[in-house]
């Protein structure tokens, strides 16, 4: 028999990146990280912004779970938040009813949060545009949560594919979001440096009329041709 967990959990005392480490990766394109981080690191492609004009954020993981049709977890993340983390909710994927609306998203956006990511729903998404604050959910629905708990805040989440622990650099844009494991940034922005420079190259090709990469070229120069 399962017992009654407490209606809040809240671990504190998690690490924290440095402000310049994270303000190093504001502005960069998620498929260049995915590509730093050898394809990995993305989202569940569900997982999309409510306003694709407002989506481009990057931040230290703030992570909650909330339970399906429950908002206790989120209650809690919104209690402890900083100015600038994103918090990340984990809610098991849940399509019965929403995790986030317009009213707890404005009072985020009023404590400095710099975005809300979910692996659940949203509901009021006029509402939610119209406070700014930059919401990635798996859809909508206009359904409701309770708030009877449990919740559990600053524990590691695992959501969209991805194993997310508490100050891990999260990144969103237009496309989607990409984790930035803390003890990894270090060497993705090395790779994402070089990762720029080759998109420009390439990008810079494309505009000239070039229909081929060197790397296209070897690998069709190397196929197995069958018939006349």
């Amino acid at each position: 028999m399962l017992d009654n967990p407490p209606l809040l959990t809240i671990h504190r005392g998690h690490r924290r990146p440095d402000p310049a480490l994270v303000a190093a990766f504001r502005g960069a394109q998620t498929s260049h990280l995915a590509d730093a981080m050898d394809g990995r690191g993305a989202l569940d492609y569900r997982i999309k912004p409510m306003d694709a004009e407002n989506a481009v954020f990057a931040g230290p993981a703030l992570t909650a779970f909330a339970y399906p049709a429950d908002i206790v977890g989120v209650y809690g993340a919104l209690a402890e938040a900083e100015p600038g983390d994103v918090l990340v909710v984990a809610n098991d994927a849940y399509t019965a009813t929403a995790v986030i609306g317009d009213i707890v998203a404005g009072m985020l956006k009023n404590k400095g949060v710099a975005a809300f990511v979910t692996d659940g729903l949203a509901r009021d998404r006029a509402g939610i545009v119209a406070t700014g604050l930059p919401v990635f959910a798996a859809g909508i629905m206009p359904a409701s949560p309770a708030a009877n708990g449990p919740g559990v805040v600053g524990a590691p989440v695992t959501l969209g594919g991805q194993h997310v622990r508490p100050g891990d650099i999260i990144v969103g844009d237009a496309d989607g979001v990409v984790v930035v494991p803390l003890d990894q940034a270090e060497a993705v922005l090395e790779r994402l440096a070089a990762i720029r420079v080759a998109e420009a190259k390439a990008i810079a090709a494309v505009e000239s009329g070039s229909t081929a990469t060197d790397r296209i070229r070897h690998i069709v120069a190397g196929a197995r041709i069958i018939g006349p």
